[in-house]
């Protein structure tokens, strides 16, 4: 059962005109009024949505696995780590930040290709341990799941114990772009060289075909592994893609944590350097060999550019800050009113929800801060009603929703 949280009464005075002091700047301009709605709550750590052709809602749960919401309420646990599961899968584990974490359905599941894709953790291999996207087929009527097939399967993850331990910096976005790809974030494990590394698949994202494979013209340069699009990323867990209609649709956009300032939001290009390069640096207080947290936007760039001077540029940078910013999701349709074709970011740690506006070329030229009560937001997906639906830290998927 749906369960209205306190902003639906608060949607309700908006539209009776009784307008909060910090949300009249946002209401004119036919900014959209918003309502959050608790769809679902008590999950264990809910991390991705996805929608599946027919209203049923997939998310996963960190140190679980993949599950099903069905149109009539139920929950059908199609892959994960124990018995209540469909496909059984106890290479699947969690530690700190990572564990189960993206979902992705195949561009063509409406017409029988019923593929679910999922980023996750797995000890199938040790020494070091993987994350690893694994594909699975689901039957007509949920009630079955068959043939695993990892198509990515050497993904960077930190067993490491330094800096709090194993298991940080993982990324683990996925996407289909409009271009039919599948789109992977990976983090850089808080190790200095992984983001510059073209032979290994820790920061970056990876483009690829259904089967892993490395799609065409991703321009990765010469000696780097076919499957990266860009790299010198530090932790993306955000991956969007400007929508039809707009300048430059189709273009990807990541939105990653900074480590101690500027978190970033950054429109891709195939064969970019993202510029983060955390290596250890003279004048430094390093901590292990590990210089990501010891420097300054001077002393250790996000984006680096004297040492990378074509390295991509940035759309935003939050003000310099560092504010656990992760999902992000094009808003897109005219229920948006002044919203339509902005990006919404989440941010975890300072628990707000903001709405960018982007110009022609990609750069942020405006920036408001939704509406909504704070949350850890966790992912951002746009679903096929028009809403913005949302996971969060607590526990709860949301549905937000333009009045």
């Amino acid at each position: 059962m749906t369960k209205p949280t306190h902003l639906a009464l608060l949607a309700t005075c908006l539209c009776l005109g009784f307008v909060p002091a910090q949300s009249r700047a946002q209401a004119t301009g036919a900014a959209p009024v918003l309502s959050v709605t608790t769809v679902m709550e008590d999950l264990r750590g809910p991390w991705d949505l996805a929608f599946a052709p027919g209203g049923a809602m997939l998310f996963t749960e960190k140190c679980h696995g993949l599950s099903v919401r069905l149109r009539d309420g139920r929950v059908v646990r199609l892959l994960g780590n124990s018995a209540d599961y469909r496909l059984r899968a106890n290479d699947l584990f969690c530690q700190s930040q990572s564990g189960v974490h993206g979902v992705a359905l195949d561009p063509e599941f409406a017409q029988g290709r019923r593929f679910v894709y999922v980023f996750s953790a797995s000890n199938l291999t040790t020494g070091p341990r993987t994350n690893r996207v694994i594909r699975v087929k689901v039957a007509a009527d949920w009630s079955a799941v068959t043939d695993r097939v990892d198509i990515v399967q050497s993904i960077a993850f930190k067993d490491a114990p330094y800096l709090g331990g194993p298991g940080a910096h993982s990324g683990g976005r996925l996407r289909f772009g409009p271009d039919g790809y599948l789109w992977i974030t990976t983090g850089d494990n808080h190790n200095p060289t992984l983001p510059q590394d073209g032979k290994r698949l820790g920061g970056k994202v990876l483009r690829v075909d259904r089967d892993g494979l490395a799609a065409p013209d991703n321009n990765a340069p010469v000696g780097f592994d076919p499957r990266i699009y860009t790299y010198g990323h530090r932790n993306p867990q955000g991956l969007a893609f400007r929508p039809a209609g707009q300048p430059g649709a189709g273009q990807a956009f990541t939105a990653e944590h900074g480590p101690n300032h500027t978190d970033e939001v950054t429109p891709l290009v195939a064969g970019g350097n993202a510029g983060w390069d955390p290596q250890v640096r003279p004048d430094l207080d390093c901590v292990e060999g590990y210089c990501g947290y010891a420097g300054t936007p001077r002393t250790m760039p996000m984006t680096d550019t004297q040492r990378f001077p074509k390295a991509l540029a940035p759309a935003w940078n939050n003000q310099g800050k560092s504010q656990g910013m992760g999902p992000a999701e094009f808003l897109n349709g005219p229920q948006w009113k002044a919203w339509n074709g902005r990006l919404a970011v989440g941010f975890m740690r300072d628990q707000r929800l903001d709405v960018l506006t982007l110009g022609d070329a990609g750069m942020a030229t405006g920036v408001v801060t939704a509406d909504v009560p704070r949350a850890r937001w966790r992912s951002l997906v746009q679903g096929p009603d028009g809403a913005l639906w949302a996971t969060t830290d607590s526990g709860s998927v949301v549905r937000i929703e333009p009045r």
